[in-house]
């Protein structure tokens, strides 16, 4: 009885955050539920603390490879094509680029690498969903996590006003402010916030260029996958056995995250095989459903988070870290975008 109590209680801690950012202010400012939920999980974790009976209920690995198999279902591939290659081509050349600088900045300053893995995915494919699919296939730390997740929401606000401007101040037409837009903030919510404040096209090429960053989610997360099923075998202990230097099919299997596969099935599926009238119909429905799933995550993972664990020099330093690669990815995606245009036209 007290087990399914502590679900009953999770999901009224998660609804509370949900009604916190369906007001008209937190919708404009892009601001998610995810980061009230999370909010609300850690003040009830660090200030009352958190009974017995519900640590069963806080299933939050769960709750976010269901979110992310239902954010395959809203990545349709239609939408990719109405920026045809070149917008692909962006979010390729900028989802790497960016990504392997991320990660080279944090092993200079000297940040752990799972910290550094879950950091250089947020920046760079797209916030939230990235650093959560990275800490699946990676079985990373839900603390660190969580403080990846709240400084991808923190710098995301004020991004929502300062990219319109900076838009505005150098001059970008519509569709090329769209595409810097979508491709430098990194919350969807965020984006479409972002976009709107400049204009209904430079909003519609923002959701564009930010669903296929989308899209590279599943391959960033299975080569994620690949490379620390490598790091993690090279002399060391994995269930009480040595593996060699380089890992067994089935040890890459074993560590694989399957939900891509799900999150890969559900985009093709309605993309490719339901009608796209009903899948319309559907759409926002199935963001309704994956936003619960993220939000009781994100409501688990506060509740089992400390929140002196925030206060280490590691943390320092990986706030520094995202802000300077932020900075990288808003400059880098301009000159992309500005050479693309350049050679192939936007």
């Amino acid at each position: 009885l007290k087990e399914n109590l502590g679900y009953l209680v999770l999901f009224f801690l998660t609804f509370i955050a949900m009604a916190i950012a369906g007001n008209k202010l937190m919708k404009d400012w892009g601001i998610e539920t995810v980061i009230f939920s999370l909010l609300i999980g850690l003040f009830i974790s660090n200030v009352f603390g958190v009974p017995e009976w519900i640590k069963p209920a806080l299933s939050s690995e769960m709750y976010v490879k269901i979110g992310l198999v239902l954010l395959g279902t809203t990545v349709v591939f239609d939408k990719l094509m109405q920026l045809g290659a070149i917008g692909i081509l962006q979010s390729v050349i900028v989802v790497f680029g960016v990504w392997y600088f991320s990660f080279w900045l944090c092993k200079k300053m000297k940040i752990d690498e799972e910290m550094a893995m879950m950091l250089s995915s947020a920046v760079s494919i797209c916030g939230v969903s990235a650093a959560v699919a990275t800490a699946g296939a990676i079985k990373g730390d839900k603390t660190k996590l969580s403080y990846i997740v709240s400084l991808v929401m923190i710098v995301a606000v004020p991004m929502i006003f300062l990219m319109p401007f900076l838009a505005k101040l150098i001059g970008l037409d519509a569709v090329m402010a769209g595409a810097w837009i979508g491709g430098t903030v990194d919350t969807t919510g965020a984006v479409v916030a972002t976009g709107a404040v400049y204009g209904d096209e430079a909003k519609d090429a923002s959701v564009i260029i930010k669903s296929s960053q989308n899209v590279l989610l599943g391959i960033a997360a299975f080569m994620i996958s690949i490379y620390w099923s490598f790091k993690q075998s090279k002399g060391q202990k994995i269930t009480g056995e040595k593996y060699a230097d380089k890992p067994s099919l089935k040890l890459i299997w074993d560590r694989f995250p399957k939900f891509v596969l799900g999150f890969i099935a559900a985009s093709l599926l309605f993309s490719f095989v339901i009608d796209p009238a009903e899948n319309k119909q559907a759409m926002d429905t199935l963001k309704k459903m994956q936003g619960l799933w993220f939000a009781l995550a994100f409501t688990s993972i506060g509740l089992e988070t400390n929140f002196k664990s925030f206060l280490n020099v590691n943390n320092r330093k990986a706030t520094g870290a995202f802000l300077i690669a932020q900075t990288f990815n808003i400059v880098f995606t301009l000159l992309v975008i500005y050479l693309l245009a350049s050679l192939i036209g936007y």
